[in-house]
């Protein structure tokens, strides 16, 4: 065997081993802050879920280097570009990390639905530079949907749906691809003032609506995951939320279209003085935003989310409710886990020590 060909097959079995090691960061991240749960201080929540984040690395033979964070982009406490993760001893393997310690930080403020913790991390794959894509323009406008539609738009050809396209053409797509009537066809839109155009829309079409406050990584997930409750995702949402929803969704099957929105002229020069060099009009799918099949996705819940409840108190028990996938397998694995609060402990990267909860 070549020395490539074993280099990848190390790759491969170690993916598999190191796995459930990102489930417990996320865990970690999910339990740690449930002190913070509806009392409406999202960057003391944003802090407990890094610092369990980082603690649980801490102890993880690995080279992982963050190379898309939250924090540098909304002026959070988080975790970095360029930061470094696990201990990093000599022929441990390399991991690019993709990581929103919580996913619906407002959400979670205000003790509502719709919060994750969220890590993406890919190992080196032949031929792949860079398997998550780090997008330099802040938002990013998207249509995310389930298998079912991918397969749908493959057959009869994919630019029948089209980011680009109106609105009404391709929710009239997905409903012939669902086998649905129009009015039928749930679709999941973030509240927010920008998308006030499309919600007119949308409601003029007549088709059924599902606004979220938050936790744009989940909506644009819900529509591949199993038994979806919604059938499509759409509007502008985060460019760091959208390269972790593609990692997501090269496990699940569905697919993203995206492209960047820049939100002003300076923003717009920004990006292109930055030296960015692809057109700012393109449109970005889930295998161009996460490239490769060494890709694996890992989420908690700490509310509820579409296809996974939040952390539940029990006495002196949590249960935590995890997803677990990888692109190259398409495998996706619910994990419950029962924590006895009694004699569970989170190692924080604050102190370098183990916390009871």
């Amino acid at each position: 065997m070549s020395k490539s060909a074993a280099d990848e097959n190390r790759y491969l079995d170690i993916e598999r081993i190191i796995e459930l090691d990102f489930v417990r960061a996320t865990e970690a991240a999910a339990l740690n802050v449930l002190p913070w749960l509806g009392r409406g201080q999202k960057e003391l929540a944003d802090g407990a879920a890094s610092d369990a984040v980082r603690g649980m690395f801490d102890l993880m033979n690995v080279c992982a280097e963050v190379v898309i964070g939250e924090g540098i982009k909304d002026n959070a406490p988080g975790l970095f570009k360029g930061e470094q993760l696990g201990r990093w001893l000599p022929g441990t393997p390399k991991f690019d990390i993709a990581i929103d310690p919580i996913d619906g930080t407002t959400n979670l403020s205000k003790g509502m639905p719709g919060s994750l913790s969220v890590i993406a991390a890919a190992s080196p794959e032949p031929g792949i530079d860079q398997s998550l894509l780090d997008i330099p323009s802040f938002y990013m406008k998207k249509l995310a949907y389930g298998p079912a539609v991918k397969r749908y738009a493959e057959k009869v050809g994919i630019e029948c749906l089209n980011l680009l396209s109106p609105i009404d053409e391709n929710i009239a797509i997905i409903a012939k691809a669902l086998r649905k009537r129009v009015q039928d066809v749930v679709v999941c839109v973030l509240d927010r003032p920008r998308h006030a155009t499309l919600i007119e829309e949308l409601r003029g079409i007549g088709c059924t609506l599902r606004m979220i406050s938050d936790g744009d990584i989940g909506g644009a997930m819900a529509p591949s995951m199993p038994n979806p409750e919604v059938d499509v995702y759409v509007g502008v949402g985060g460019s760091p939320e959208a390269v972790l929803a593609a990692a997501a969704l090269r496990c699940l099957g569905g697919d993203i279209q995206a492209q960047m929105w820049p939100r002003d002229a300076a923003e717009h020069a920004s990006i292109e003085a930055s030296g960015w060099t692809a057109p700012l009009d393109r449109v970005y799918t889930a295998a161009d935003l996460a490239k490769g099949r060494n890709i694996i996705f890992c989420a908690t819940a700490i509310s509820d989310v579409p296809g996974l409840p939040g952390v539940r108190l029990s006495g002196e028990y949590a249960e935590t409710h995890s997803i677990l996938m990888r692109a190259r397998s398409q495998t996706v694995r619910r994990i419950d886990s029962r924590h006895n609060l009694g004699a569970k402990t989170i190692r924080l990267r604050s102190s370098h020590a183990e916390h009871r909860l």
